[in-house]
């Protein structure tokens, strides 16, 4: 209910924007756009007891109103998911209102914020968070959540920037539901209760988030520069046995944080090197068991490598690495650990197939999961894709999805 009252406002105030823009002479039509999609996706476990992993169909709409410098644009799901019911229905995903004059940019409304230049891997990448209902069985585009936010930004040739305010924060989205094979587990050897909501903070402007990024965009290279006042969106979890140590209660924590970070971008012939470094204050840090949870200092740095060789070919490398300063006696984090990705795919069949594979290797826990897939453009509105999701892991974030491997297929119009 809320988002209709919410996407209600937005029309009327673009309504109101666009009669007061005609009043002042300006004879620029109201032009609209509207596209979107079908898809359906379906996924098999590939081992015992071979169940649906995912069944989920949906329907996406995109409208884009504009007139002289005001525009709006909304974007809603129409889901039907057949294993998780309670993600059947209408979705408003993205609805902002915008504003340009000159070198000045306006943007108000429901959106999605990306920054920095790492791939699928979050270092200044913050604010935005993700829904892991499905885990990273999905395309990495419709796991990132849409903040309520104002941005502002002054956007120059060579540079720009841009302020952020967030009045209320929004968070990771986890399942701890027992019929949901993605939903989140701990491994514990006695039972245990998750609840995941009482300590998320309040929807309230004492809680919002502000920050702000500026970049520089010269000939040789990009580079920006970002800082945000934020919480940590990905709870951790305060694990409590009870008197006898017969059962665990686990409680989802947050904690205020600062962060402050950089990114550069350095084209190198047929090669393309990025990198992203920050500074956590103040970070939420896993706690041990009977533990309360302790805020450190932690260091994040990614360095990745893209390589166009020709014939259609795309290889990218990353590597990024963590660092947590200060005390850790109650933690249960590494002090130092690391995470890479490879991904790589080439262009077949006069660019209607393309063959790809994208790994997260958990280089602290020996761990890896890799998307494999082939997407056969039928036309262009038409694309047929299969792909295999490979689990292997007995530690760390992938040691709770190791059962998890699955075939899939997703067919997918675009009109």
């Amino acid at each position: 209910m809320h988002r209709n009252i919410f996407l209600s406002i937005i029309c009327s105030v673009f309504l109101l924007f666009s009669l007061h823009a005609q009043e002042e002479g300006g004879e620029d039509k109201l032009t609209a756009r509207i596209k979107g999609f079908v898809d359906t996706y379906h996924a098999v476990r590939t081992e015992s007891p071979h169940d649906w992993m995912s069944s989920r169909t949906r329907v996406r709409g995109e409208l884009t109103l504009e007139k002289g410098g005001m525009g709006m644009f909304v974007s809603m799901n129409a889901t039907y998911n057949a294993i998780l019911k309670d993600k059947t229905g209408i979705d408003l995903r993205e609805a902002y209102l915008t504003y340009s004059k000159q070198n000045w940019e306006v943007k108000a409304g429901r959106q999605i914020i990306i920054w920095g230049v790492a791939d699928a891997m979050r270092i200044t990448d913050i604010v935005s968070p993700m829904d892991y209902t499905e885990f990273l069985a999905q395309d990495y585009d419709d796991i990132r959540i849409p903040v309520n936010a104002l941005r502002i930004k002054y956007v120059r040739p060579a540079f720009s920037a841009e302020a952020l305010l967030i009045p209320i924060p929004d968070f990771f989205i986890l399942s701890a539901a027992a019929e949901n094979p993605w939903a989140m587990t701990l491994g514990s050897p006695v039972p245990y209760t998750m609840d995941l909501e009482q300590r998320k903070p309040r929807k309230a402007i004492a809680n919002m988030e502000f920050g702000g990024r500026i970049g520089f965009y010269l000939s040789g290279i990009d580079f920006s520069f970002s800082a945000l006042h934020t919480w940590n969106k990905m709870p951790v979890f305060r694990k409590t046995m009870d008197a006898v140590g017969h059962s665990l209660s686990v409680r989802g924590e947050y904690r205020r944080m600062t962060m402050l970070g950089a990114d550069f971008s350095l084209p190198l012939g047929k090669f393309v090197l990025r990198g992203e470094v920050a500074e956590y204050f103040h970070e939420a840090q896993e706690p041990a068991v009977g533990e309360d949870v302790r805020t450190n200092t932690s260091t994040y740095a990614l360095l990745g490598l893209d390589w166009y060789p020709g014939n259609d070919w795309n290889v990218g490398l990353q590597y990024s690495h963590k660092y947590i300063s200060g005390q850790m006696a109650a933690c249960t984090g590494y002090r130092n650990a690391g995470m890479s990705t490879v991904r790589i795919s080439k262009d077949c069949l006069h660019n209607t197939l393309n063959l790809s594979t994208f790994a997260y290797i958990d280089v602290s826990n020996g761990a890896v999961y890799n998307r494999l897939s082939a997407d056969y453009a039928v036309n262009d509105q038409i694309h047929a894709i299969v792909g295999y999701d490979l689990f292997s892991a007995d530690a760390g974030m992938f040691a709770m999805y190791k059962h998890n491997s699955e075939v899939w297929l997703k067919l997918k119009y675009s009109f």
